[in-house]
């Protein structure tokens, strides 16, 4: 079951941003549990400039599955050109706890 997991990482401008996704991802089934960790700074190269911003973290709990609809619903609605989406595999974790992950992604039981 742990390589059907995943993790994505998603960054988000400010808090209502993130609430929105989080709790678009959890209703529609894509995404188990989203974790919002505030209070990020992000360095990065945009446009070849240096940028730095005030972001906010989703760590999106999901199955690769649902990946494809899950990424585009992102895009959907998120405000970023290119939103930072990138997928982790999930290679171990508590069976019990990827059973949850696992029941409440996809369609409904």
């Amino acid at each position: 079951m742990t390589t059907s997991c995943l993790v994505v990482l998603c960054t988000c401008p400010d808090q209502a941003t993130a609430e929105r996704i989080a709790e678009t991802l959890v209703v529609e089934r894509l995404a188990a549990c989203v974790n919002i960790v505030p209070a990020l700074v992000s360095i990065y190269r945009w446009q070849n400039q240096i940028e730095r911003a005030s972001e906010l973290l989703l760590l999106i709990k999901t199955r690769k599955v649902v990946y494809s609809l899950l990424e585009s619903r992102i895009r959907e609605l998120h405000p970023y050109e290119v939103p930072e989406i990138v997928a982790l595999p999930i290679q171990a974790g508590l069976t019990d706890y990827l059973g949850w992950l696992a029941d409440h992604t996809g369609a409904p039981v």
